[in-house]
């Protein structure tokens, strides 16, 4: 069933990206971690799956089962009721479309991440097959009347030398999303300015980069990623691996 007010959160966390100004969504993995993060104002929230895993002692890549990871959705979105919360699903979990939807929706949250690596099978689907299984999130969420954010992750840039023109290669991922249905996509892993400027210029939606909440992204600081036209940041894990540091540094005195 899904979770009551979804309909409204999801249009909401859908407007927040056409705001004209970058939505800035820091990535939280428990009740604690989310709570802190709304109540400094942020008025949506994103689950990273690598953080999430490595909060329950698990491993990111698909190491926990949907059980696993929808327990960990299911806490962070009842910490707080009425923010738009989107979660990290990696590449579905060798599920329908929907049943993701359905379950997702069960577990409160209203946007996810999917990306075109199949960690079970060690594989990354065609460009064809990614567009297939985003349309398919697409027609379900349709189905259940909610606008579920779907953004639609390539790994194109994690491929090593995979492929001879990897900006092309995204372009032609991300554009067939856009047609199947994705709100947002996500190339992870832009490499410089250069290149996140001619996917901004060759993609019609909303575009989500990655950055490091101290150090920024390769493309530049907050800043630079304004004045670029991003649409979306997300942290990933790199929120976390922040935090790590500051809690060694802060008990260490206390050896």
């Amino acid at each position: 069933m899904t979770a009551p007010g979804a309909a409204t959160r999801a249009r909401a966390l859908l407007d927040l990206h056409h705001t004209g100004r970058t939505l800035v969504l820091p990535n939280v993995w428990d009740a604690w971690s989310a709570r802190v993060v709304a109540e400094a104002g942020f008025p949506a929230l994103s689950i990273g799956s690598h953080p999430l895993a490595d909060s329950r002692g698990q491993g990111d890549g698909e190491d926990m089962t949907l059980d696993d990871a929808l327990d960990g959705v299911r806490r962070i979105c009842s910490a707080v009721p009425g923010v738009p919360v989107t979660a990290d699903l990696e590449s579905g979990y060798d599920t329908a479309p929907a049943e993701l939807v359905e379950r997702l929706l069960e577990a409160g949250a209203v946007g996810l991440n999917v990306e075109d690596t199949v960690h079970s099978q060690g594989r990354m689907r065609s460009a064809q097959e990614h567009a297939e299984y985003v349309a398919g999130l697409r027609a379900a969420a349709d189905d259940a009347g909610v606008d579920v954010v779907i953004n639609a992750r390539t790994d194109v840039f994690l491929a090593g030398d995979r492929f001879a023109d990897p900006v092309g290669e995204a372009l032609t991922r991300l554009r067939a999303c856009e047609e199947a249905g994705a709100r947002c996509v996500y190339p992870v892993g832009v490499p410089d300015a250069a290149s996140l400027r001619t996917l901004l210029e060759g993609l019609a939606g909303p575009v989500n980069v990655i950055a490091d909440p101290r150090t920024g992204s390769a493309a530049g600081s907050l800043g630079d990623l304004r004045a670029l036209g991003v649409h979306r940041v997300t942290f990933g894990p790199k929120l976390q691996r922040q935090l790590a540091s500051d809690l060694a540094a802060l008990v260490g005195p206390w050896r």
